[in-house]
């Protein structure tokens, strides 16, 4: 499950749970653009649960929308990654050094509310 939800002000959530087929990683994507499409400041919260790889149906999908996902980068300011799985954290906060303009730090899932507030901070 790929869910996308845009929330009050400049903020979008995304939650992914399990299995990704490729209908799922399309429906996914398309709702993330929409939700993002008038943001210039934006912040996402973006939880794992349960994480699986995602099907190679559902991984050719993401590349070939890649063009659309990169235009997004610049449409958000920061993203709490919050997962229980330490490398899932890590791999999120070295694409944070790498994405000029992102900051993204990571939380474990008890720490929801410290993610929320520290997406609040300016």
């Amino acid at each position: 499950m790929l869910a996308i939800e845009k929330q009050e002000g400049d903020r979008v959530f995304v939650h992914l749970r399990g299995p990704l087929n490729a209908d799922l990683m399309q429906a996914g994507l398309e709702d993330l653009i929409e939700a993002a499409e008038d943001l210039t400041n934006g912040t996402m919260l973006y939880a794992i649960d349960d994480f699986e790889w995602p099907t190679a149906g559902a991984l050719a999908v993401e590349f070939k929308m890649m063009p659309d996902l990169l235009k997004l980068l610049g449409k958000f300011r920061k993203c709490a990654v919050v997962c229980d799985a330490g490398w899932i954290r890590k791999v999120a906060e070295i694409e944070g050094m790498l994405i000029p303009g992102l900051e993204i730090k990571s939380f474990v899932s008890k720490d929801r509310e410290a993610a929320e507030n520290w997406l609040k901070q300016a």
